[in-house]
């Protein structure tokens, strides 16, 4: 029997080593158009690879996953975070889970796991063939088995054009904002929240002020949350951010405490919510002009509640969509209708299957894209091993 996995990245090589092991005498062929194999694998995580989360903080598979959290929450049953813990350890590496539940190799290097992928494959006898393109199904008719991995593609992919495709759309990227004295915050983070006015797409988290915008976890799952409403309008949006966190009663309640506390001091010497000099000085001589050089006691009502407004609803005209670093997430890819649900065997044409970001599957930021791919692609393993065992 002979399996061919179109894609070498991280879902073709979970594939592979896991049908291997469930099927020994089974010839795997990895087939990679590239002259490398594993590149997103290399620079995920700033070259760390976060290779999964403890899921700590999801009660609902939709505030990380916004498109595919149906289908995964029945994979998950077979094989979740938690299995995929236990499957690097086991191979000899070691994780750590951070504050914010993301998941890194001890080593905080990405190459530990490209080298278990390469070594393991290498041990059990899979053949990895680089620029090895393949354009047509027809090609690979000498196999029993095909499964397509690969990863974020494009609308035009003729390897699936007999199926139905989600058109694909960029998820995870950064905004750009064009305004000058924003992007001189360039650096300041901020735990804040952010949405998109008139939609339901929010937000929350660390938001860094870059120099060609705002970045960090905040903007990142709002861009992947929003990303068909985004890419509709052409990345011509308003954005409005919170930098407190809090209500505006809230807020309200806080500067009518200050005002009261610190009646003589200037406003910039007193920051509200621990907010960074720099962005305090900001948004008040945004919000107040001169008179953010006065004194706490002598505010008014008019002015304390402009700066209330600015403080918990600050909106900037999103011109445009900034790449997260080197990584590229795509929103789309075969429709989920297209496959059967427990196997991810398509419909149409007997023993093909898809795994990872192929798939109309794509997550937020941290960790959660790859363990998509290693659930998908260890679904395939199973029920390939069940199909040849039949």
């Amino acid at each position: 029997m002979k399996t061919a996995i179109v894609g070498g990245g991280a879902a073709g090589f979970f594939l592979a080593i896991n049908l291997k092991e469930l099927c020994p005498g089974m010839q795997i062929d990895i087939l990679e158009a590239g002259s490398r194999v594993l590149r997103k694998v290399e620079v995920s995580g700033g070259g760390r690879c976060n290779c999964t989360n403890s899921f700590r903080d999801v009660t609902d598979l939709k505030q990380v996953y916004p498109r595919g959290h149906r289908l995964l929450k029945r994979l998950f049953k077979q094989f979740d975070h938690r299995a995929a813990y236990q499957w690097f350890e086991q191979r000899g590496v070691k994780l750590v889970t951070q504050e914010d539940q993301c998941v890194f190799p001890q080593s905080q290097d990405s190459h530990t796991i490209i080298n278990l992928f390469l070594s393991e494959a290498h041990r059990l006898g899979i053949n990895v063939r680089t620029n090895h393109r393949i354009n047509s199904l027809e090609q690979l008719s000498n196999y029993d088995y095909v499964v397509v991995t690969t990863g974020g593609m494009s609308s035009h992919d003729s390897l699936l054009s007999s199926h139905d495709i989600e058109t694909p759309i960029p998820s995870l990227f950064t905004f750009s904002i064009d305004d000058a004295q924003l992007r001189e915050l360039m650096g300041t983070v901020v735990e804040a929240s952010a949405m998109i006015p008139g939609t339901k797409f929010r937000a929350s988290g660390a938001l860094l002020i870059t120099h060609w915008g705002v970045s960090g976890p905040c903007i990142l799952r709002l861009s992947s949350y929003a990303a068909r409403a985004l890419s509709e309008a052409r990345y011509q949006m308003p954005l409005a951010i919170n930098w407190t966190g809090c209500n505006e009663n809230e807020v309200q309640q806080v500067l009518d405490e200050m005002t009261i506390a610190n009646r003589q001091k200037l406003l910039s010497s007193v920051r509200p919510f621990s907010l960074p000099t720099r962005l305090w000085n900001y948004l008040s001589e945004k919000s107040l002009g001169a008179r953010a050089h006065a004194p706490w006691g002598s505010l008014n009502r008019k002015e304390l509640n402009r700066l209330t407004n600015t403080l918990v609803n600050d909106t900037y005209p999103i011109q445009g969509r900034a790449a997260f670093k080197d990584e590229f997430v795509t929103c789309g890819g075969v429709a989920l209708s297209a496959v059967n649900p427990s196997t991810l065997e398509s419909r149409i044409q007997p023993h093909l299957y898809f795994a990872g970001e192929v798939l109309d599957i794509d997550g937020v930021t941290g960790g959660f894209n790859f363990q998509a791919a290693w659930t998908t692609a260890y679904t395939v393993a199973q029920a390939i091993s069940q199909s040849v065992n039949a």
